[in-house]
């Protein structure tokens, strides 16, 4: 399973004609420029404490752990219900919790644990709102401009990484933390008023909602049915465990190595993100010319680079230029597999998917830094990020054996099954419901049926099987019988009428070309046995 290079088609800009989203980008652009103010704040105060590497890693670890914890309850929440409402409930707690933050520390009741709690309550905040922030794209701009939309997206999550630390730098060396904290609590009012304001169409839905359990392993079982995806999952993880070692140990070698102030701090973070703007404005591109696998290998290297630059290379100048080299290689690297991951994934089970995603994303983070605080509190700083340079090299050497292949695929719905012919209906939770289908193959083709038929298994597994076998029959010399499992009568019927996509149409159009005729397919329901000691009794 495979992407198309529709992403570079259309102008970079034109989702901004939409009025609801050019709104929610102003705003969440604001909200990025408080989150990334109020993580230099919160780094900057524990800087000074005992055992300041493994304490300042562990913001990181605080406000991107939540990932690990809710990432996926949190997409399958975004595909079942309301997404406008958890985004105004999600967003509303950040807020409270922003300003409590604030008076905390105006108050001087800001300890390191206090303020780390605080920190894993918003990272809470923020695993409920990335899936359903990103599964609304399709509710606020048309098919064609997803890749645009999740394109600008990124950037204005990277003009705060760029913008919000030099500011916050600034605010601290002059006002303390205090100020920083309560802006990022005034930075949310934005969203929460647009959000209150955009009344989405209310679905119209034939199939009742999917139940949590249910969704959630319908969401694993169409991950694991996805070679690319999976692959897509891989390679950020290789990309995104020693990548997190610059980011949790960069506040230390600014202040131990390079003797530089909170601003000072702020500047470095700030090349980080003008790279990262950089790269927003040129991977399309980029990636159009050389492909994923290369821009991810090259990304690898950029990164790593900037990781060895702020270990052993003693000039701020020379570290400031390898850090906007590494902010342009991040940049490439997680739009790339972000862009790739939204076109994979049919709207059925987007946030879902992407709720692994960003499992892997943050969940690397979160780990990440943990580990390389502990290393560094051991070994200290520098050789930490030497370690860390050498891994990101593996990495980009890794695209020779684990590549990220790119040709079509068509995500649009298509409802191609005909309706079961029924004497009776069965209840929704009836089940599980065994599905056989009969085809002819002639001899000469059934090594090209047999092929074509792996792919129908994997789309059937993906639109919700749990089991799959394709037999032949030893009474007939050219009869085959595909047979597979779903857990429930609804979840066949959302299988039947929201699941499939036109790329599975293709791949049973293709296995018609071997077959000379199919018989009708039959649904069969579980029912329950007998209570066979009974009736030996009797």
């Amino acid at each position: 399973m495979t992407v198309t290079r529709t992403e570079t088609a259309g102008s970079a800009w034109a989702p901004l004609a939409s009025n609801i989203f050019r709104a929610l980008w102003i705003a969440q652009l604001v909200s990025n420029l408080g989150t990334w103010m109020q993580t230099v704040g919160a780094q900057w105060i524990l800087v000074e404490q005992p055992n300041a590497a493994t304490l300042v890693s562990l913001v990181q670890t605080a406000t991107t752990l939540p990932v690990m914890l809710l990432s996926v309850p949190s997409g399958v929440l975004a595909d079942l219900m309301d997404r406008r409402r958890l985004l105004i409930g999600a967003q509303t707690s950040m807020a409270v919790l922003a300003a409590l933050l604030a008076v905390l520390t105006a108050t001087g009741h800001t300890t390191p644990g206090a303020l780390l709690l605080v920190l894993f309550l918003l990272g809470c905040g923020q695993a409920l709102t990335g899936p359903a922030w990103q599964a609304i794209q399709p509710d606020l701009v048309p098919r064609s401009q997803i890749p645009a939309a999740a394109a600008l997206s990124s950037m204005g999550m990277n003009v705060g990484r760029a913008v919000g630390p030099a500011l916050a730098g600034a605010l601290v060396a002059v006002t303390g933390p205090t100020t920083v904290f309560a802006l990022n609590a005034v930075s949310f009012v934005g969203i929460l008023v647009v959000l209150l304001r955009w009344r989405r169409p209310a679905a119209d839905l034939e199939l009742p909602t999917e139940r949590p359990i249910a969704a959630l392993q319908a969401g694993l079982r169409f991950i694991h049915a996805a070679p690319a995806i999976r692959r897509v999952l891989l390679r950020c993880l290789l990309f995104v465990a020693p990548g997190s070692a610059l980011w949790a140990l960069l506040p230390v070698i600014a202040h131990s190595r390079l003797n530089m102030s909170s601003s000072g701090y702020g500047l470095l973070l700030g090349a980080l993100g003008v790279g990262a703007v950089l790269g927003a404005t040129q991977v399309g591109r980029l990636r159009h010319r050389f492909g994923p696998s290369r821009l991810l290998a090259a990304s690898a290297v950029g990164f790593g680079l900037a990781t060895l630059g702020a270990a052993v290379v003693p000039n701020i100048l020379a570290v400031l230029a390898l850090l906007v080299i590494g902010g342009f290689g991040w940049m490439a690297s997680m739009s790339t597999m972000n862009s790739i991951m939204q076109l994979l994934l049919p709207g059925w089970v987007r946030a879902r998917g992407l709720s692994v995603y960003q499992l892997v994303f943050m969940g690397g983070q979160a780990i990440g830094s943990l580990v390389w605080g502990l290393i560094a509190g051991s070994i200290g700083s520098v050789d930490t990020l030497l370690i860390a340079a050498a891994m990101l090299g593996i990495c980009a050497l890794s695209v020779l054996w684990w590549p990220v292949r790119v040709s079509s695929i068509d995500t649009t719905p298509s409802a191609h099954w005909p309706e079961p012919v029924l004497v009776f209906e069965p209840a929704p939770e009836d089940g599980p419901v065994l599905v056989l289908a009969n085809y002819r193959v002639p001899e000469e083709n059934a090594g090209e049926f047999i092929e074509a038929m792996a792919r129908v298994g994997r789309s059937r597994q993906r639109t919700g099987a749990m089991e799959w076998r394709l037999f032949r029959d030893v009474g007939h010399e050219d009869r085959y019988v595909e047979a597979f499992v779903v857990r429930s009568w609804e979840e066949h019927m959302h299988q039947h009428q929201v699941r499939l996509t036109a790329n599975d149409e293709l791949a049973e159009q293709r296995v018609s070309e071997f077959t000379i005729g199919e018989g009708p397919t039959r649904h069969l329901i579980a029912v329950g046995p007998p209570d066979v000691t009974r009736v030996r009794r009797r």
